[in-house]
């Protein structure tokens, strides 16, 4: 017997919304995870998409693991070993010069987070706990 729903669920437009929001990958999980209880096509593809592409691994590995409850043939996403947005340090450059020359790593954060929420989000969501600490090396080696 299927212990998933096969029809959309109403708010499915709202959901797939939140589940492609960039600035945000908290509204991008917790989108996925809503999403997991409908075994629908619409979903199966907006799950692998996630799964596939989203910059921060926690997304990827919540829609994996719905995908392969609902008995799809997918593989774990790895985590990824380099940058997860191209141009991290160009990006990180373009913020730090925007600022005085004697700024704090606080203030260099907080400017990348008015600047880039979408570069800020993802690194923090991916980094979880240590997000400050690796922010404050690549800033050190800018």
């Amino acid at each position: 017997m299927n212990q998933f729903e096969t029809a959309l669920p109403e708010q499915y437009e709202t959901l797939k919304k939140q589940a492609n929001y960039t600035s945000s990958w908290r509204e991008r999980l917790a989108a996925v995870e809503k999403l997991s209880a409908y075994q629908h096509d619409k979903i199966i593809d907006l799950l692998k998409n996630r799964m596939e592409h989203d910059t921060v691994h926690k997304v990827q590995l919540a829609a994996y693991e719905a995908l392969a409850a609902f008995g799809e043939n997918v593989e774990m996403p790895s985590p990824a070993r380099f940058d997860i947005i191209k141009g991290t340090d160009k990006i990180f450059l373009r913020v730090k010069k925007s600022l005085p020359r004697d700024h704090t790593v606080a203030e260099f954060a907080d400017k990348l987070k008015r600047m880039r929420l979408d570069v800020y989000d993802a690194y923090e969501g991916e980094k979880g706990p240590q997000f400050m600490n690796w922010l404050e090396e690549r800033w050190t080696k800018l």
